[in-house]
């Protein structure tokens, strides 16, 4: 699933969302002036209104990073600005060196490496369970 909004000659962003496994929202669109900018959404294979929802196959990095490629492509934009959050800043990252002819600045917050302290902090005891222990339990 992929959609624009704002002005189609403004600079061209894509916005990159976290997850894995979440979808874009259309409040991802308040990050940006719609009267600058050209602004992409999109929701990653498998999650939010992308179909099949949650299937893992064909689903790598390197799969997101040549999906955000063909829409580059299909859109017909030269460069654009890459702003990512959280698992979508991992992404970003991951395009820009795969594609940095293509890159015209990042825009990062909340910053996920996938760093193996990173990763324990979600899933093991003593990260996040601290925080929402109930659900962490589930």
């Amino acid at each position: 699933y992929w959609e624009e909004s704002g002005n189609p000659d403004g600079v061209p962003v894509i916005f990159l969302h976290g997850g894995p496994g979440a979808g874009a929202s259309p409040e991802c669109r308040g990050f940006f002036n719609p009267d600058v900018f050209r602004i992409v959404i999109i929701d990653q294979r498998g999650c939010g209104r992308s179909r099949p929802y949650a299937c893992a196959e064909d689903n790598t990095t390197w799969d997101l990073v040549a999906d955000i490629e063909k829409v580059r492509e299909m859109l017909g934009i030269g460069k654009w600005l890459v702003f990512g959050g959280s698992w979508g800043s991992t992404l970003s990252l991951a395009y820009a060196q795969t594609h940095p002819e293509r890159v015209k600045g990042l825009v990062l917050r909340g910053i996920f490496l996938c760093r193996p302290s990173e990763t324990a902090w979600l899933n093991e005891a003593g990260g996040v369970s601290r925080i929402y222990p109930e659900q962490w339990q589930k």
